[in-house]
């Protein structure tokens, strides 16, 4: 089951994007989430917006993630490419899921596009199973963006259109 997140979920959260960044370090994605990325403060603004979305199994936490029905200002250009459109869109940010479940990136990914059926995405270059998780679920590379700190991404949509 998806819901939104509440502060009594962040150190389950908290938990899972640990567990996201040594996976990502050990599949040749070190540079993606360095430190504590996302650190607690911004899963607390996400949760306060209600942008904050977790997957619930068997009253634990497996997947998290947040989602925005409002422009992303790193999308407003893209580089050697273009977006499938120009209608309004969804944004999903900061997807980590539990190394012990399957499927559960792209139910999130489902519940995305089941609110907005005009979604954008944006992963490293190093992120292979991202990547591969996109493409599954119908999302069309389009192009580089850049985050507001001067990193490269590469950019995914997926429409009805």
């Amino acid at each position: 089951m998806i819901k939104q997140a509440t502060e009594l979920d962040i150190p389950a959260i908290l938990a899972l994007y640990k567990q996201a960044r040594t996976f990502m370090q050990e599949h040749g994605n070190p540079n993606q989430w360095k430190d504590d990325y996302p650190r607690e403060d911004l899963i607390l603004a996400d949760i306060h917006q209600g942008n904050c979305y977790v997957y619930k199994e068997n009253g634990g936490i497996l997947g998290v993630f947040s989602f925005f029905l409002q422009p992303d200002p790193t999308y407003a250009h893209i580089y050697q490419g273009k977006w499938c459109n120009d209608a309004p869109y969804g944004v999903v940010h900061r997807l980590a899921v539990s190394a012990h479940g399957k499927g559960i990136a792209g139910a999130c990914l489902e519940y995305a596009f089941s609110q907005c059926h005009n979604l954008r995405i944006d992963t490293h270059r190093d992120n292979l199973p991202m990547q591969r998780l996109l493409k599954k679920q119908g999302f069309h590379s389009c192009g580089i963006i850049f985050l507001e700190n001067g990193d490269e991404r590469l950019a995914y949509q997926k429409t009805t259109e």
